[in-house]
């Protein structure tokens, strides 16, 4: 197949897609229900030590926001620095942990306290107060990435895709549609992917899990202008409605990437295009796009996020504090480091950490 044949197959018809969107009902506002209180403890064991040993923690969004809010971290082990970092372009909380040379048994043990509740935007009409954004803030969530760059094949497809759309919600959401119709959650695919959107997109192969297909929506997003961007976290609980889209207890390897979009009449909205994929996969055998379980979750992936989540930060391209290695291009695992250099963070039993989470009472 042709690049121009591709980039003709991939239009979407924005009249077509609007027309198709289920109509929903909720309350207005951007959140609602109780909240919920969650403890997540995060304990690392660095296996083979070598040299001098460093850890980087992801600690849970410093900013407080009407779906999400820190209660308090703390923190033990046998370290001889421990140290709470806040970075300067993404907010992004982490915690520093450094072992000298000679102890032969790193450990840290992380304990997060959070609350959360079910976040929903009402789309159907303005907000009558809409979180606004600086224009700073904007400007870093239209910027391109080192994975996520928004010219080229990348800004050609966004054209191709938003055809036709009017304002900046009707671009958002026939992106949303079209991640949805056309790529596919790959089993195969390592952790929750890199996010390199590019080469999806030269090789089309549409396939991946959350960090790849989340990162499609966010870089199309903002090749069209819309602020867009992703959010890094662990899923914390069973969900209520789609029991592939909840972990409790363990949840070592339940790290997820979600996505959002900002709209002067609505604020930032959420969406999670990447689940309905993974719906779609693991729900139940043999379920496809035009199935009623599909459907629902098409829908409400769209405008809500139901908050059995820890949610992390928004940072790409985080340059690690006294690391001697690259930038991550994003910190939703645990990072190690030795003389020998960083540890693989997707294989949990040789870097030896664990992630447990459970819900509690005030």
């Amino acid at each position: 197949m042709q690049r121009r044949t591709f980039l003709k197959s991939v239009g979407v018809s924005t009249a077509a897609v609007l027309a198709g969107v289920p109509a929903r009902s909720r309350e207005a506002g951007a959140s609602g229900g109780a909240w919920r209180t969650f403890e997540v403890t995060t304990k690392v064991e660095v296996a083979n030590p070598s040299g001098v040993t460093r850890v980087w923690l992801p600690l849970p969004l410093a900013v407080e926001t009407d779906y999400h809010k820190l209660v308090g971290n703390s923190w033990k082990g046998n370290a001889t620095v421990t140290r709470a970092h806040r970075d300067e372009k993404y907010d992004a909380a982490f915690l520093y942990v450094e072992w000298a040379a000679n102890e032969k048994a790193p450990l840290v043990e992380v304990v997060s306290r959070f609350s959360t509740r079910d976040r929903a935007v009402d789309l159907s009409k303005p907000l009558a107060s809409p979180v606004k954004e600086s224009a700073a803030v904007l400007k870093t969530y239209t910027a391109p990435t080192k994975l996520m760059p928004t010219d080229g094949i990348v800004l050609e497809t966004s054209r191709e895709i938003t055809k036709g759309a009017r304002t900046d919600l009707d671009k958002a959401r026939v992106i949303y549609e079209w991640i949805v119709e056309n790529t596919f959650r790959d089993p195969k695919v390592r952790g929750c992917g890199i996010g390199d959107i590019r080469g999806m997109l030269e090789t089309r192969n549409l396939g991946g899990k959350c960090a790849d297909l989340n990162a499609l929506f966010v870089g199309l997003t903002r090749a069209a202008g819309v602020p867009a961007r992703d959010l890094y976290g662990v899923r914390a609980a069973d969900s209520k409605e789609f029991k592939s889209l909840g972990k409790s207890g363990d949840i070592t390897r339940a790290q997820h990437c979600r996505a959002e979009f900002y709209v002067a009449s609505h604020g930032w909205v959420p969406v999670d295009p990447a689940d309905v994929r993974k719906v779609i996969l693991e729900e139940k055998p043999g379920l496809t796009l035009d199935d009623p379980i599909a459907k629902r979750a098409r829908a409400k992936l769209f405008g809500q996020w139901e908050m059995n989540y820890l949610s992390y930060n928004f940072a790409h391209d985080l340059k690690l504090p006294s690391s001697t290695g690259d930038p991550v291009a994003f910190l939703m695992y645990p990072q190690a480091e030795t003389a020998e250099g960083r540890k693989d963070p997707l294989d949990p039993a040789a870097f030896k950490y664990e992630i447990a989470s459970k819900e509690v009472t005030g």
